[in-house]
């Protein structure tokens, strides 16, 4: 299962070609490469996978918080091709 990931910094990333997506912490990279290419119709030169590990602790109201563990992946596409769902549009 695959998430984009919309920040600011993901965004300015996808102008160069490289887009961020949330993955199942059991996908390899060749499951990864496999599906974006499925999903969107596009060639994957590269992957990168970041696993963060999990968090917890207390918020400055004294609450206790927990972040879970994540997989993100960059993926870079062939020359000149593009997902359009992080196109921004111009108002």
């Amino acid at each position: 299962m695959l998430r984009p990931i919309f920040t600011e910094k993901t965004l300015k990333l996808a102008k160069e070609g490289k887009y961020s997506f949330w993955v199942e912490r059991s996908d390899t990279k060749a499951g990864i490469k496999s599906e974006i290419s499925k999903l969107f119709g596009v060639h994957v030169v590269k992957i990168w996978t970041i696993t963060s590990s999990a968090e917890s602790g207390r918020n400055a109201r004294g609450t206790k918080f927990t972040v879970h563990k994540a997989k993100k992946a960059v993926v870079v596409l062939k020359d000149k091709e593009k997902i359009d769902l992080f196109e921004e549009t111009k108002k």
